[in-house]
């Protein structure tokens, strides 16, 4: 028998149980892992969801379109990239993220690359698993006394300003739309922060204005020998320059979380590359923000719902 419930469009296999709990009115579908559009567009026409919760995949005007009863779409996260804005704004859908939700666990992953990359740390164990013993000629990277640039400082870049402060760096950032910066950084102008950072971590949204802003003109500026690290969104980096910069040394480690096509294309040349770790857009998920991610998407969704109908939606 055919619940009566409106639904809710859950774009992955599984929510959270304390999300879950909270959906008691509802009836969740879930789109399973890594939905397609068109596996999006048919459980839209197939239940006509009043909310969908983004965990993977994009949200465009055609699946928009294919559940009229659509009030919001809320961002199981912070990056709403995934999302066609200026879509959901012509349709009178309210779009919701959850900022900050994950913040502890990305900013605990960028650590763990700039780590990995700095100490070599896969390096060396690929090494003495072959039999090598490199404790008289390998030189780690220490980070005391160097220089850490963010580009972004939201609840991600302050809480990795603050770790690098702890290891005794000096920490740059670039942000124009921060409005005061904490005491662990310095603000600086882009240029500037790549010309000085021996660590560039990008923390700041996938934009028009951001998109492959670091170019074959930016890599030029690093510091040779630096080490870039990206956590937020693939389409930051212009993958052909940042391979030019890893074989001219210009760029000594990178270490990407994110990738412009997602799930990563294999083969693909990132696998080949020795100075380059690799991790599955994994960098905002953890046991807690897993949960705290879910809840916050779903309390958005409850506020929006709450709401009395402003407008009919545009056809």
């Amino acid at each position: 028998m055919t619940s009566s419930r409106p639904v809710i469009l859950v774009t992955a296999g599984d929510l959270a149980p304390q999300a879950l709990s909270l959906l008691h009115a509802f009836n969740v579908v879930y789109a399973g892992k890594q939905p397609d559009e068109d596996t999006l567009f048919q459980l839209c026409q197939q239940h006509n969801p009043v909310a969908i919760i983004v965990r993977y995949g994009k949200i465009n005007a055609r699946i928009m379109d294919a559940a009229p009863a659509l009030r919001v779409i809320s961002k199981h996260g912070s990056g709403i990239d995934v999302i066609d804005q200026k879509a959901a704004a012509e349709r009178h859908i309210s779009v919701q993220s959850a900022p900050g939700a994950n913040a502890a666990a990305v900013a605990e992953h960028t650590w763990a690359l700039i780590l990995a990359c700095a100490k070599s740390v896969i390096t060396l164990d690929q090494r003495m698993r072959q039999g090598h013993w490199d404790k008289s000629t390998h030189k780690s990277v220490e980070l005391e006394g160097r220089t850490l640039g963010l580009v972004g400082l939201g609840a991600i870049g302050g809480r990795v300003a603050r770790i690098g402060r702890a290891f005794g760096m000096k920490v740059l950032a670039y942000d124009p739309f921060a409005k005061t910066f904490p005491d662990e950084c310095e603000s600086s102008s882009l240029d500037d922060l790549l010309q000085q950072a021996d660590v560039i971590s990008l923390h700041c949204p996938l934009n028009e204005q951001t998109r492959q802003m670091i170019n074959a003109e930016k890599l030029a500026m690093f510091k040779k020998g630096a080490i870039l690290v990206n956590t937020a969104r693939g389409g930051l980096i212009d993958e052909d320059a940042l391979l030019a910069a890893l074989n001219n040394g210009t760029v000594a480690w990178a270490a990407l979380d994110s990738f412009p096509t997602e799930p990563l294309t294999a083969p693909h040349i990132w696998q080949s590359v020795e100075k380059v770790i690799l991790s599955p857009h994994i960098g905002g998920v953890s046991d807690s923000s897993y949960v705290k991610m879910g809840t916050a998407a779903v309390s958005n969704i409850l506020n929006v719902l709450a709401e009395p109908l402003k407008s009919e939606r545009a056809v």
